[in-house]
Parts: C-alpha cells; sequence; structure tokens
C-alpha cells in the first residue's frame, strides 16, 4: 500500500500555481507609471495656450471711440468681432476712465419716419481716454447712435481723428460715426456712407455721399463707412481687409 501515496506527495511539490501567480503580479508595477505620464500629458497642452493668450501681439491694437447712448449692436458687435479675429480693442470715452461704463442705446427701424430708440446695456471701457496714444494703434473705430453727436465737441477726440487720417491708418465709421469724421475735416473729396439722415453733413464736409443699401459698406482709401448695423458683416468683414487681415474658412 505504500507504493501508490509516494506519487501523490510528487504531485503537490510540482504544483506550478505559485509560479504563475508571481508572473501575473509582475506586469502591475510598470503599469502605474504609465498611467501617470499619460495624465501628465494632457495637463502640459492645456496650459500652453493660456500664456499666447496673456500677451498683446504688438501692433494689433485698435482703438474705439465711444459715449454714452452709443448704438447698443454698433459697440457691441464689433468690439466682439475684431477680438475674434486676435486684436486687442480698446474703447474709450471722454472723461470716463477703465472700468466705467457707458449706457446704449437699441436703435431700430420697425416703419416709422426714423429709427426707434431703447435703452439697452451697459458697456465696460477698458482704457483710460486721457492715456490714448495713436501711435499705439493700427485702426480706429466710431460706432454710431447718439454717443458722436456730442464726442465731436472733445477737442481730443477731433485730433485722435485727424492723427489716424493723417498716418493713413484704417478708420471704420457706421451710422452716425461719420458725425465725428465732418467735424475733423476728413471727408473733404472722400466718398463716406452714414445713416441716411447724416448724408447732408457729408456733402457739407465737402465729401462725396454714398447712397448704397443699409446692409452694404463702402470703402475709399483707408475710410471703411457703412449706413447702419445691418451692414456689420460687409462693414466688419471690409475693415478687416483694409487692416490687412485675411479669413478663411
Amino acid at each position: 500500500m505504500a507504493t501508490p501515496k509516494k506519487p501523490a506527495k510528487a504531485a503537490v511539490k510540482k504544483a506550478p500555481a505559485k509560479a504563475t501567480v508571481k508572473k501575473a503580479a509582475a506586469p502591475k508595477t510598470p503599469a502605474k507609471p504609465a498611467a501617470k505620464s499619460a495624465a501628465a500629458k494632457p495637463l502640459a497642452k492645456k496650459a500652453a495656450p493660456k500664456s499666447t493668450l496673456k500677451a498683446a501681439p504688438a501692433g494689433k491694437k485698435l482703438l474705439m471711440l465711444v459715449g454714452d447712448y452709443v448704438e447698443d449692436y454698433e459697440v457691441m458687435v464689433p468690439f466682439q468681432a475684431l477680438t475674434m479675429l486676435g486684436y486687442v480693442v480698446e474703447a474709450v470715452c471722454p472723461d470716463k476712465k477703465v472700468g466705467d461704463v457707458v449706457r446704449t442705446s437699441i436703435h431700430d427701424f420697425e416703419g416709422d419716419q426714423t429709427y426707434s430708440e431703447k435703452r439697452g446695456h451697459n458697456f465696460s471701457l477698458n482704457k483710460d481716454f486721457d492715456k490714448v496714444d495713436t501711435k499705439d494703434y493700427v485702426g480706429l473705430v466710431v460706432p454710431g447712435g447718439r454717443a458722436p453727436e456730442y464726442i465731436r465737441l472733445n477737442k481730443r477726440v477731433i485730433q485722435i481723428v485727424q492723427e489716424f487720417d493723417r498716418a493713413k491708418k484704417p478708420i471704420a465709421a457706421i451710422c452716425h460715426g461719420p458725425l465725428v469724421l465732418v467735424t475733423a475735416g476728413v471727408l473733404k473729396g472722400r466718398t463716406s456712407a452714414a445713416y441716411p439722415a447724416c448724408s447732408p453733413d457729408v456733402v457739407c464736409a465737402g465729401g462725396k455721399y454714398a447712397d448704397i443699401p443699409l446692409d452694404k459698406a463702402y470703402v475709399d482709401g483707408n475710410l471703411v463707412t457703412a449706413p447702419a448695423w445691418p451692414a456689420h458683416p460687409d462693414w466688419i468683414a471690409k475693415f478687416a481687409g483694409v487692416l490687412g487681415a485675411k479669413i478663411s474658412i
């Protein structure tokens, strides 16, 4: 009977289960650092663009002249659209500083003899008016609304427009915005669009009024003008073109 017991003991000693368990546990150690390195890579990629967005590109700043009751669309839309294109847009108002706001007005076309007017948003300024140096900017934007009627009474506003024009830098004005160009004396011998009710002002300033549809813009050298906010797509695209920007899809 002793003979059959010996093979059973030998089978227990040769059991390979322990060896296979050790081999299966070995790959777990390198798997941990691999997961850490994979997680670190996305963090590095996300952090990189933040530093590039902080620094404003040299020579890509635009100045925007506004005032209380500037037309809502005509300040909001170009400010956001031009910023989206990569420009740094700095909005200023006479007698106001960074952090101050201007109230906007909404002008609409509702079948009356002239536009209707409603209260709009508050628009925040991001530059002190008194610190404007036109050499820092590649272009100027003058929205419409009520603001152009009275900011043109400020001597520095007129000087700013004249300095941009003498330097042949692009100037975009829309709706009542050309009233500022009229007062600055830069429309003589030039063609300019404007809100139709402002056409006599353009002519009296020695300019030629561009009688174009409300959704179109007109380019005369460094001047890009339009009748009203329905022209935003054409006006902003033409202004970007005069600035030298190339937009493609």
